[in-house]
């Protein structure tokens, strides 16, 4: 992968959340392509329980400052940045006060899902996209970890549609054993019609659960990685009737040769 530039979004990595399959695997899949010469950036929600101090967060204020529209509602953006110490890897968290400040990730102290964990979603997708453009670096790969991230292959592909910077990346999308039970709030669809995406694209929107917002990912990947040895039943038969490429699942021990190989000869061809 030497000098491809390849761009993480995941809700979660190690070392600034605990070990889960989306968190190892959102660092080891970029450790891997840093170590192979090419190019990395990682951008994940900067959760108000990720420690600043500890992982010595600080904020980039020459990305930060712009407004990003949520349903109608300004929300300001803050770009923070880290580095994974001894791997020379950079970290971009996206932040806002509203969505992020709380001491918690996706959900209360009795395990209840955030009401706005949509609008979350959809303010991490676009404030991804936007930093990306500032930053002026147009990936080659996109690749997708966790569901709130989930929406990031449906903005780029129709709201960002005319962006130049992108036309030439592909979006990979991992997809995971089920993480939460029930939905979403169910006016997710409602805001994201608000940015004008077709309804077309939506279908799998109106009952926000996790297969849902899974199969919306796929739909707007070039590829598909199975990144758990049991996904639902649901997603499973999905994604074995898409035309897309897909990778099955790969043991963490021995991922590395198959991803480069899928990366390579699958999406980048």
């Amino acid at each position: 992968m030497k000098d491809k530039r390849i761009l993480y979004v995941s809700s979660e990595v190690i070392p600034y959340l605990p070990e889960t399959e989306v968190s190892s695997m959102s660092f080891e899949a970029p450790r891997m392509v840093n170590k192979q010469g090419g190019q990395i950036r990682i951008f994940m929600p900067r959760y108000g329980n990720i420690n600043e101090r500890r992982h010595q967060l600080h904020e980039v204020i020459r990305l930060s400052g712009i407004n990003l529209v949520v349903n109608d509602l300004d929300m300001p953006l803050i770009i923070k940045v880290a580095s994974i110490p001894k791997e020379r890897i950079q970290v971009y968290f996206i932040d806002n006060e509203d969505y992020f400040k709380r001491k918690a990730t996706l959900t209360d102290e009795d395990g209840k899902l955030f009401e706005d964990n949509d609008e979350r979603a959809i303010f991490f997708a676009k404030g991804v996209i936007e930093t990306v453009k500032k930053l002026n670096w147009a990936p080659d790969i996109i690749h997708v970890h966790g569901w709130l991230a989930s929406l990031l292959p449906l903005y780029l592909k129709e709201y960002y549609k005319d962006e130049p910077l992108f036309e030439d990346s592909k979006v990979v999308t991992s997809v995971y054993d089920q993480s939460f039970e029930g939905t979403l709030n169910k006016l997710l669809i409602d805001k994201v019609k608000f940015d004008e995406i077709d309804d077309d694209h939506l279908k799998n929107l109106k009952s926000p659960d996790y297969v849902s917002l899974m199969k919306t990912a796929i739909d707007f990947s070039d590829g598909v990685i199975k990144g758990s040895e049991t996904i639902p039943e649901e997603l499973n038969n999905y994604i074995d009737k898409t035309k897309k490429p897909v990778l099955d699942y790969q043991f963490p021990e021995a991922f590395s040769e198959a991803y480069t190989e899928f990366y390579s000869t699958q999406i980048l061809n």
